[in-house]
């Protein structure tokens, strides 16, 4: 039997995306980035030093938090302070992966960007709208560094969304919500660049297996709407 999408999309078909610029006053960059019921409101800040394992390499870093508030599910979730779940640092980790593939921290120079990605509302999709929302938020950032002549070229180097593929009653799906994401025989997280390359691939079988054939066209679905994403990017900063 077919699966019916709760929200009437169709199989290949992205929730709504939008991305709410300059949301916040005080950082470098910020987004409030919305897929759906999904809100991620992404900041970017950038600090003049560098870890200590790169000081005076006259190169840079970025990295990435990622944090979930207590009312973003139904339940209310505790906040995490001085012990991070197993989930949050995976995610984080992978959003600050992404992140840091498009730039050339060479010409960053000795700065450090941080991207804060904090979950306000979640319906699945939460660490690959941090990945795409967070990549909005960075470039207003970097934007601004050469806007004010603290940097004679900009540093970015690629373009990078992420979307969510599942595979449900041998039906495959594009950008998951929760009840799809739950119910899930196969879920993958992809992250492309705008090239179209792998960044990262994140798979898992959740009940039995899938196939190389079937991995291909999870692939094939999930470039298509990276595709879609990139091009939202873009419109947001006509």
């Amino acid at each position: 039997m077919a699966w019916q999408r709760p929200d009437g999309r169709q199989a290949d078909q992205l929730r709504p995306v939008s991305f709410e610029r300059q949301f916040t006053r005080f950082a470098a960059g910020s987004v409030l980035a919305r897929c759906g019921d999904t809100q991620v409101l992404c900041t970017a800040t950038i600090q003049p030093k560098v870890p200590k394992f790169l000081t005076g390499q006259g190169k840079g870093w970025l990295t990435a938090e990622y944090r979930m508030l207590p009312t973003a599910t139904s339940d209310r979730q505790e906040r995490e302070f001085m012990r991070l779940s197993g989930r949050t640092q995976e995610i984080q980790r992978l959003v600050g992966r992404s992140l840091r593939s498009t730039l050339d921290m060479d010409a960053l120079g000795e700065r450090t960007i941080i991207i804060d990605t904090d979950v306000l509302q979640a319906d699945a999709g939460t660490r690959t709208m941090a990945i795409t929302g967070g990549f909005v938020a960075l470039k207003d950032a970097i934007d601004q560094l050469v806007q004010t002549g603290e940097l004679e070229r900009s540093p970015l180097i690629h373009q990078v969304a992420a979307i969510s593929v599942g595979l449900l009653n041998d039906e495959l799906l594009l950008d998951l919500k929760y009840e799809e994401d739950v119910a899930a025989d196969t879920d993958l997280n992809v992250v492309m660049n705008e090239k179209l390359n792998l960044i990262e691939v994140q798979g898992t079988a959740e009940a039995g297996s899938f196939s190389r054939i079937q991995l291909n066209q999870i692939l094939d679905l999930a470039e298509l709407g990276i595709k879609q994403l990139l091009e939202f990017q873009q419109q947001a900063f006509a």
